[in-house]
């Protein structure tokens, strides 16, 4: 089939929904279908045949925001309502990742015409609130959830969550879609990787000089790197502790000086997925510490590498789902009790040996195979079900269309 994904930033490798779609994309090209982006256009030399080509429109530039959002390595697309109808009437069925301009010219267009559409909801309002120091302000994200339920989410009838926990989230707030809980997936690389750690573990843990501790994640604030930072203070073992935090971000300054305190400072890395598995196959325990996720599919790739997580138990967040058992928790936002959660692991290294399988063996599941089958499934629901409205209403939009056409052609002569 053709299929269309509207999502505004799709070329970058610093936002989890970005390399979601990327990842989603190149697996569906396996299958056979043939798939288009409509996106903000990007300088050609970022494009590596992700797709089979994309309908692009301009940078939109927001006053005030702009610089944050680049920081975030996010920008919107304009919305130029002729390219997002053309690639619309290009798809066979049209697949929206984020709430924004665009992608609600592509829902309601698609509703137009009788297009089988469906959407994600992948963004919490918290993500963006905390970008102002506003994320634990509730009447504010109960207004962005309001508003992504009208002009997105119920005007679909199917709604791609990466989380169960999301599922919940958005059902309770009046979203009538249909929910499907889908991983994001991951690639087989990290579980390929996860088996040869296992090979190559010792018998008896070694004593290491300095233990690597890891968090892959952009540098905002509500990923709380700071909370990590602050708990090696309080740790027995601070002085062996090397801090690396893969991602980029507008907290960077931030984190780096608030590092400068520790014996060994934090490193800082933006790499490729080779050299990101790489690290994590150097590193002795993973910590995720985000206030709010969705998923949060790096820590999924993380502990399918053969690490044993330490999870921030927030009420907002689905990642705690992945803890096996509370030792992989801790209290969001509290340093101290993260450095109990560190030393707890680092001083039994026979108990973080064999958990460290257990968690290997749990990442099998989130295979991004077995999430792409289960999306196509929730493709092909919305096919039928459109094809079943189609035929028994008229649409006489399609003719409107028709005439839009032509009056196109008609004016280029």
């Amino acid at each position: 089939m053709k299929i269309l994904f509207v999502i505004d930033s799709f070329y970058t490798t610093n936002n989890g929904t970005s390399i979601s779609a990327q990842r989603f994309a190149g697996e569906l090209r396996k299958r056979g279908h043939e798939v288009k982006v409509l996106c903000w256009d990007t300088p050609e030399y970022i494009k590596n045949n992700l797709t089979d080509g994309d309908f692009t429109t301009k940078k939109f530039h927001i006053p005030v925001f702009q610089p944050l959002c680049d920081k975030h390595d996010f920008s919107f697309a304009y919305n130029n309502k002729n390219i997002v109808h053309d690639a619309c009437d290009w798809a066979d069925i049209v697949h929206v990742f984020v709430p924004f301009g665009i992608e609600k010219e592509a829902i309601d267009y698609c509703n137009q015409i009788g297009k089988p559409v469906t959407a994600a909801f992948h963004i919490q309002p918290e993500n963006m609130t905390s970008s102002v120091s506003m994320g634990k302000v509730e009447w504010f994200n109960e207004l962005f959830y309001r508003s992504f339920r009208r002009n997105i989410y119920n005007r679909v009838r199917h709604v791609h969550v990466p989380s169960q926990f999301m599922g919940n989230m958005i059902a309770e707030r009046g979203y009538t879609a249909k929910i499907h809980p889908i991983s994001n997936g991951i690639q087989n690389a990290f579980m390929e990787a996860g088996e040869l750690k296992k090979g190559q573990r010792d018998q008896v843990p070694s004593t290491k000089d300095v233990f690597k501790i890891m968090m892959i994640g952009r540098l905002s604030q509500e990923k709380r790197q700071d909370v990590i930072i602050n708990a090696v203070k309080y740790s027995k073992y601070a002085d062996r502790i090397q801090l690396v935090f893969a991602g980029r971000g507008p907290e960077y300054e931030k984190y780096v000086e608030l590092g400068k305190e520790l014996k060994h400072q934090p490193q800082f890395v933006y790499v490729s997925r080779d050299e990101l598995i790489q690290h994590l196959l150097e590193t002795d325990l993973y910590v995720h510490a985000s206030d709010m996720e969705s998923e949060a599919i790096s820590c999924i790739e993380a502990f399918s590498t053969g690490l044993v997580p330490v999870i921030a138990n927030s009420h907002v967040s689905a990642t705690p789902q992945f803890a096996l058992d509370g030792r992989s928790l801790f209290m969001p936002g509290d340093p101290k009790d993260l450095a109990r959660a560190i030393d707890y692991w680092l001083d039994h290294p026979h108990e973080r040996q064999y958990m460290e399988e257990q968690y290997r063996l749990a990442g099998r599941q989130y295979s991004l195979e077995a999430s792409v089958s289960q999306f196509e499934e929730m493709l092909n629901e919305e096919i039928q079900e459109n094809e079943a409205r189609n035929s028994t209403i008229a649409n006489p939009v399609r003719h409107e269309r028709t005439g839009r056409r032509l009056r196109r052609v008609a004016a280029l002569w």
